[in-house]
């Protein structure tokens, strides 16, 4: 169980974690021990993930927020910080896409994308940092991507989680000092909506897409949630207080 020196339940925060890596994170952090606060752009979206969660005896509070509003932000954590406690651990995940070729690609395109996954983490991390700093004890995980590597049709959301590799990486250097650690994970081919929108962007079916990206990576499987949610686990454990600034590409080997 994850429980500070006080005995009550440490808490969690998730983002985007109405479906897919959020709500799998979101529930492996209840089984952790986790009182956990899971954040999507609507509140009733979320209930789902919260429902799972008590379902199976954990604590869990649905917030709504646009990560990347900073009034949202702040009531959303401080509505956490007074039904839940005080929040020591943050999982960025919220994300969108909206591929395109650089030609093609809208400024709202690329505007969004940078508002939900790099204004989002910098608005949600500056929000918690205080309560982990005042509880000397806080971990943050940020979720990047094997896109950060580059991935064609993707100008905007490689430029914004490779960004979030560079973000992690300060934030270990500046909140080390609190006990506070930083680290991000970099997905490859996870199996969830956001990768089925992929498939029929560029319009193939979705039994054959996944088949074909699984041929190409070396365990030979496709990722599922949970690969990601058992990385986290890790990361905001107790024994990984000593890993901090890492960037983990979980992705079945070495790239994408």
């Amino acid at each position: 169980m994850s429980t500070p020196t006080n005995g009550s339940a440490r808490v969690a925060i998730v983002t985007g974690a109405a479906r897919g890596i959020g709500a799998a994170t979101a529930q492996r952090l209840a089984q952790d021990g986790f009182a956990v606060a899971v954040i999507d752009l609507e509140e009733d979206d979320a209930r789902g993930t919260v429902e799972a969660i008590e379902a199976a005896g954990g604590r869990a509070l649905a917030v709504g927020a646009d990560v990347g509003d900073a009034e949202q932000v702040q009531a959303a954590v401080d509505r956490i910080a007074a039904e839940l406690g005080p929040p020591v651990v943050l999982v960025n995940n919220a994300g969108v896409t909206r591929d395109n070729m650089l030609f093609k690609m809208s400024d709202a395109d690329w505007d969004i994308v940078m508002h939900v996954h790099l204004r989002g983490s910098f608005l949600m991390t500056r929000a918690a940092q205080k309560h982990m700093i005042d509880q000397k004890w806080g971990r943050i995980v940020n979720l990047s991507s094997t896109s950060a590597l580059g991935n064609r049709g993707q100008a905007n959301y490689a430029t914004a989680k490779a960004g979030l590799q560079g973000f992690t990486k300060t934030l270990a250097i500046e909140l080390g000092k609190f006990g506070v650690t930083a680290n991000a994970i970099a997905p490859g081919f996870i199996v969830t909506d956001m990768t089925k929108a992929t498939a029929a962007r560029i319009g193939q079916e979705w039994e054959p897409y996944v088949q074909a990206r699984a041929a190409a990576i070396p365990v030979a499987r496709a990722g599922q949630p949970e690969d990601i949610a058992h990385t986290v686990s890790f990361l905001v454990s107790e024994g990984a207080g000593f890993v901090s600034g890492q960037v983990i590409y979980v992705a079945g080997g070495p790239r994408a």
